[in-house]
């Protein structure tokens, strides 16, 4: 029966799988959302709304699957989605682009992150990472055999160290990858960070990937991108989402952004991972996209009062809320609020004990992780936060305090 089986080309154990997967654990968003529909509890770790999305924009996807060609599309997807994206970024972020050789639509920002990396990335390029991380990243450079050179944000102030930004780049880095607003920090990049980061982009001839999928959700700032900084429009991949956008999340309709020559190669890579996304999905997001600017306004500003919902109702039951502007997510700082237990086992215990599933951030590192601070999501309606800050609420007492003098937190 073995030889049969070796015959056949059947595996015999996971040392015959890709090492980079065999080895790699379920993803935590998984992981923890697998916990809540096992323990019925209310699921604040994943990063999904409770709201169907905008009907307009549904009814349009509806109908185009009705009435529509529901065949192949072009490979880089449909002209009056490519159109819609380049008049967007036209008005909101004043942003140039020709939609015919610098638009490319994928399935989703995870698909055109690795498009983007496979079609930059050569074996022994090296990668520079910055932790915390979506944990997408890192497995996607190893695939394509690239060199992680990893530096970190360290809470609460999440602040990029430029002399360790200098130490990551050397004459094989071949790219910078990027979260702007960065998730899960909830943070946004300050101007003279990016023009720090485009400095070293531009002596050292390296392409920035910008997973920019969070451009609409943030909250008294407007949003920066690296693709829009002096020198930096022939050297920067910008990543967009339509499922954060419009809260749409399973669409999975994303793109890239890029000069002529790159978003090429990319369109390559592309071709043989999806080829293509559905039709429908993408003549709804190019009517979605298309809405007014006092749209967006709105959307923002209900996300802004469930935001607001959320951290006061954390900080009345005494959780210390770390500083966000922008994402879906706001962090507790474990140690600051007095709590006693890494972030793991907090989540751990709030999820089987307390009903309420949160991400611990220690996920988003490769190395060293910080292990102090757990994630919600706010995205929610507000009867669901309410019982979610009720929960956290009766929990907060029965988690240890630090001894007098102590440190809180394990390390």
């Amino acid at each position: 029966m073995l030889r049969v089986a070796q015959a056949c080309g059947v595996p015999q154990s996971p040392a015959r799988m890709n090492p980079i997967y065999a080895n790699m654990p379920t993803t935590i968003f998984e992981t923890m959302s697998a916990l809540a529909r096992e323990t019925g509890a209310i699921n604040l770790g994943q990063g999904f709304p409770d709201a169907p999305g905008p009907e307009d924009v549904r009814r349009a996807a509806a109908d185009a699957l009705l009435n529509r060609s529901n065949q192949y599309p072009p490979m880089t997807g449909l002209p009056e989605l490519r159109r819609a994206i380049a008049d967007h970024y036209r008005l909101h972020q004043q942003i140039a682009l020709d939609w015919a050789s610098e638009v490319v639509v994928t399935s989703g920002a995870t698909e055109a992150i690795a498009a983007t990396i496979l079609a930059v990335v050569s074996p022994g390029d090296e990668v520079v990472l910055i932790e915390p991380l979506y944990d997408a990243y890192l497995p996607m450079v190893l695939r394509a055999g690239g060199v992680p050179r990893l530096i970190r944000l360290e809470p609460p102030a999440w602040t990029l160290d430029i002399a360790a930004l200098d130490a990551a780049f050397g004459p094989k880095t071949k790219l910078i990858i990027l979260n702007n607003p960065v998730n899960p920090t909830g943070t946004m990049l300050p101007a003279e960070t990016l023009a720090a980061i485009a400095e070293r982009c531009i002596a050292h001839d390296v392409i920035a990937m910008c997973d920019e999928v969070w451009e609409h959700i943030r909250f008294g700032c407007d949003h920066r991108s690296l693709f829009a900084v002096p020198g930096m429009r022939e050297r920067t991949v910008k990543i967009g989402s339509a499922g954060k956008i419009f809260a749409l999340t399973g669409w999975k309709v994303g793109w890239v952004l890029a000069n002529a020559p790159i978003a090429k190669q990319v369109a390559k890579a592309h071709q043989f991972l999806t080829f293509t996304t559905p039709p429908n999905l993408q003549w709804a997001v190019a009517e979605g996209l298309g809405k007014d600017a006092s749209w967006f306004d709105d959307m923002r500003a209900g996300f802004a009062a469930s935001r607001a919902r959320l951290i006061a109702g954390l900080e009345g039951a005494g959780y210390t809320v770390l500083p966000s502007e922008a994402t879906w997510f706001v962090s507790i700082d474990l140690p600051a609020s007095g709590i006693a237990l890494d972030d793991v086992t907090f989540a751990d215990r709030m999820a089987r004990e307390g009903g309420v599933v949160t991400i611990p951030v220690s996920a988003f590192y490769a190395e060293a992780p910080v292990r102090t601070i757990v994630r919600l999501c706010y995205a929610k309606d507000d009867a669901t936060l309410d019982e979610a800050i009720a929960r956290l609420a009766r929990m907060r007492a029965l988690f240890p305090s630090p001894p007098l003098g102590g440190e809180g937190g394990a390390a």
